[in-house]
């Protein structure tokens, strides 16, 4: 995709969600963080449900910390990896505790350092709740990167980097959301409604799925 069509592309796509926000329930940073962690190889539909009853038991890391991996894991059965999940969750409020008096830090080294959170998960909580231009690069955002042109690149950190570089600004922040949101319903994996995307007039996708009879 050129450069000059990166803009047009992202305004198209975001005409019905001007300022989108993660699809994950949460209430406080901390409460971001966890469901995040937990969102791994899961959809947020699925995390969505799990978290409720873990939320009203643990809120904080505190409560989160004497509630342990067991207690965790009692909620989170349903979702994928959840055993390796409640033990991160547990673990991860403990050194909040120890280092960070239980506050989620505005840091992308103090995060990744914790366990459970690697870059993606870092880069969504300092996007969604500290107001960072980050680019989280789920398989949505990989597959979009490189469908559309937008910034293709043979992995993650090549397509965060493109992105980065390419997208206005002003826009790279909301862009972390209208990508993963269009990925999620319009431009979808195994095959795109290219019918139906605002954008198709700038992607560089070939051949496009021109009509939902087509599609199916």
């Amino acid at each position: 995709m050129k450069r000059a069509d990166i803009a047009p592309f992202l305004i198209a796509i975001s005409q019905d969600n001007p300022t989108p926000q993660t699809e994950l329930v949460y209430s406080t940073p901390f409460t971001l963080l966890v469901a995040v962690v937990l969102s791994a190889q899961t959809t947020d539909v699925a995390v969505n449900k799990a978290t409720p009853g873990l939320f009203a038991e643990a809120p904080d890391a505190a409560a989160m910390a004497a509630l342990g991996a067991a207690g965790i894991a009692r909620h989170i059965r349903s979702i994928g990896l959840w055993q390796a999940k409640a033990k991160n969750v547990a673990a991860l409020s403990h050194l909040l505790l120890e280092r960070h008096a239980g506050v989620v830090p505005d840091d992308r080294d103090a995060l990744e350092a914790l366990p459970g959170v690697g870059r993606k998960t870092a880069n969504v909580v300092l996007n969604e709740v500290f107001g960072h231009a980050t680019m989280a690069v789920d398989t949505h955002i990989f597959r979009l990167g490189n469908r559309t042109g937008l910034a293709p690149g043979a992995n993650v950190r090549q397509v965060e980097d493109g992105l980065v570089a390419r997208i206005p600004k002003a826009m790279l922040r909301p862009a972390h959301h209208w990508l993963i949101l269009h990925g999620r319903y319009v431009c979808k994996a195994r095959k795109p409604e290219c019918w139906r995307c605002p954008g198709a007039q700038w992607c560089v996708y070939r051949p496009k799925t021109l009509s939902e009879a087509e599609h199916i």
